[in-house]
């Protein structure tokens, strides 16, 4: 068998599989009695004419004349498959503890499951069933659960977003396929494998986690939810991990893959001086508008039918050298109180798998760097955070606070909403952001946003609904490990997005990943 690679295969918006591997054979000039079987490389969209596809397909061939490719068609080379190789000679007394359900966690884990080193995870929050009913309350009523919520439980963070599984990251050991086909396996769409920007969406995401779960209990591993982390001791060669100020579990290995919002956890390992330092984040506002007019703007056309959501990128350097970007952008999809704290307000995006909502949403951010704190504590960030949490809370009295875009410039409360509808999943109340955000915050959204209605037509419009505070977009510290993953206490792991390692859900599972790789690498089970 032969199998090539046919590469700018393009098609029109209304078209079928089998017209894509027509054209793929027509490319390749072959016959379709010589097809064994295909498969979808890659998927995108080019608007930069008028809306076309571009596919990418393999075909497998019984026969095929190699000695002179036409253009756009290559021979496959061997796909990477991940592999991993059992090398440590040290012997694991007790299982490894795993600390995090999100990402890092679930893939170090299931990792570790799969090399039969029979791991134990504990997750402050509750399964995803039970965090469901719990989030639902919470939009419902304004009760929160401060163990379980949209921070805090099964998936992590992640599991009440958009679900974007695309990376920057250059991943030639096949950690980045791992990671989309065991999404894959247990449950999300084949269609991850070959979009350019893949998502699974909220609603595919909850049975995600959950098959992940089960299948990780099925190779001998063991998660425990409602088990929050309150203490770690050193005792000769293993630690003692304190669950829930109570039960103790020893073990010579802990992952600390804890999240970018698991505030008290930070504190005390800072207590427990392990080492921490600042790192950058940002810090805003989420931005609603028609996701008829993002369509109409990013694909260039007034009949949108046959194309997905459009998403969107943007980026502004302003005069005073501050970046302002978005950041989680949703498509089709809504806004969501995603508060973990009491009396602290944070919110956050959300799309189910369809993307079918009327809205787009984005976070529209400004960098924070640590030359914004005067204090130099490793956790001035988070403390910025939570200050700037609080005055959300005080200021929506509660509720989300929310203004159109024209109020904001001329600071002032909004009253009612225009042509944007806000579709917010919580309580919400027409407020004044500016009583929130830092002046520097104000000011470079207020210089971006022109710039911005320049690139996407009526970005900027009066009516644009801001929601804040977008203030959880990434861990604003780091815990520091050295070049084989290890704190300087041997044998813990910081991992991921909240140790300051990732950002994102497949970045995130991949850090997961490589620290499953260094233990590997020392320990055997």
């Amino acid at each position: 068998m032969i199998k090539i690679k046919v590469n700018q295969i393009k098609m029109n918006i209304k078209h079928s599989i089998d017209d894509v591997v027509k054209e793929a054979l027509k490319k390749a000039h072959t016959q379709k009695n010589n097809l064994v079987s295909y498969k979808i490389i890659k998927k995108s969209i080019d608007a930069r004419k008028s809306p076309i596809y571009i596919y990418a397909v393999q075909l497998e061939l019984n026969k095929y004349n190699l000695k002179k490719l036409p253009k756009d068609v290559s021979i496959v080379k061997k796909e990477e498959k991940y592999i991993y190789n059992v090398t440590g000679n040290k012997k694991i007394e007790n299982p490894p503890v795993v600390v995090g359900f999100g990402p890092a966690g679930m893939f170090c884990g299931y990792l570790l499951a799969k090399a039969g080193y029979n791991p134990i995870i504990i997750e402050r929050g509750k399964d995803v069933d039970s965090r469901i009913i719990d989030v639902e309350e919470f939009w419902k009523t304004g009760k929160l659960n401060t163990e379980s919520n949209v921070q805090f439980g099964e998936g992590g963070a992640g599991t009440f977003s958009d679900g974007k599984l695309n990376t920057g990251i250059k991943d030639k050991n096949g950690r980045q396929n791992f990671v989309l086909e065991t999404f894959v396996k247990c449950g999300a769409p084949e269609n991850i494998m070959y979009d350019s920007k893949p998502h699974i969406g909220t609603d595919i995401l909850q049975i995600v986690v959950k098959n992940l779960r089960k299948e990780i209990e099925s190779l001998g591993g063991k998660i425990l939810f409602e088990s929050k982390l309150t203490n770690i001791e050193k005792e000769g060669g293993f630690y003692n991990l304190e669950i829930n100020n109570s039960e103790k579990i020893q073990s010579q290995i802990c992952i600390l893959a804890i999240g970018h919002s698991a505030r008290d956890t930070f504190e005390m390992l800072y207590n427990k001086s392990f080492p921490m330092e600042q790192k950058p984040f940002a810090i805003g506002v989420r931005v609603e508008h028609l996701q008829d007019m993002i369509n109409k703007s990013q694909y260039g056309v007034d009949d949108c039918e046959g194309l997905p959501a459009a998403p969107y990128k943007l980026t502004y350097n302003t005069k005073s050298k501050r970046g302002v970007y978005s950041f989680c952008m949703c498509p089709g999809g809504c806004v969501v109180n995603a508060s973990s704290e009491d009396k602290r307000l944070a919110v956050n995006g959300m799309s189910y798998s369809a993307r079918d909502g009327k809205n787009a949403n984005s976070a529209i951010v400004t960098t924070i760097t640590p030359n914004d704190f005067e204090s130099k504590h490793p956790l001035a960030g988070m403390y910025l955070q939570r200050e700037l949490e609080e005055k959300a809370f005080n200021e929506g009295k509660g509720a989300i606070p929310v203004q159109l875009y024209g109020d904001f410039v001329n600071n002032k409360i909004s009253h009612e909403f225009g042509n944007v509808i806000s579709d917010i999943k919580g309580k919400y109340s027409f407020a004044n952001i500016k009583n929130v955000l830092p002046k520097y915050i104000c000011d470079s959204i207020e210089e971006a946003m022109p710039y911005f209605g320049k690139k996407i037509q009526g970005f900027d419009n009066k009516d644009t609904v801001f929601a804040a505070i977008e203030s959880r977009t990434s861990s604003p510290v780091r815990i520091i490990r050295e070049d084989d993953f290890q704190s300087v206490f041997k044998g813990v792991y910081p991992c991921g997005e909240g140790a300051g390692y990732a950002g994102g859900i497949t970045s995130a599972a991949i850090d997961g990943i490589k620290v499953f790789e260094s233990i590997i690498s020392e320990f055997r089970p």
